[in-house]
């Protein structure tokens, strides 16, 4: 089993970081290409997105569901593609000067992609690090 985690300081307040995230119609990860919001209503438990996203080459389509969504302090979720279902926790903490983001994420691989563990939390464990390090320098640009 995989298991992917890290933080990050973001010069921005918890709320605003917080928000952000949550919608993942808000454009930090330069992988993704596209997003939408499926569901009417605000954002909260249920919300799903679908987004397309740049990877290896090809476009990989997924489905993004909001698990949990306790503002501004946790937000999980569950992302479905077709090579694996990736089941993740986000925690937000005020701290002077700004945000202490954690993630915490549990890539499920399928297929021949399960035999690839070590892979998958390598390349997991530097996608996340890129792509919350885009997030702060979106923030705070």
């Amino acid at each position: 089993m995989v298991h992917i985690e890290g933080e990050i300081l973001v010069d921005r307040p918890v709320e605003e970081v917080f928000d952000f995230v949550a919608d993942e119609r808000n454009r930090y990860d330069p992988k993704v290409r596209e997003a939408e919001k499926l569901t009417p209503g605000p954002i909260g438990v249920g919300t799903r997105f679908r987004s397309l996203a740049t990877s290896m080459g090809r476009t990989v389509e997924m489905t993004i569901e909001i698990t949990a969504h306790d503002r501004p302090y946790r937000l999980g979720s569950s992302t479905h593609l077709s090579s694996m279902d990736i089941h993740s926790t986000l925690s937000f903490e005020r701290v002077p000067g700004g945000t202490r983001m954690r993630w915490s994420s549990d890539p499920e691989p399928r297929g021949l992609l399960r035999l690839a563990g070590p892979l998958v939390g390598w390349m997991g464990r530097r996608q996340a690090r890129e792509i919350w390090a885009q997030l702060k320098r979106v923030l705070e640009g």
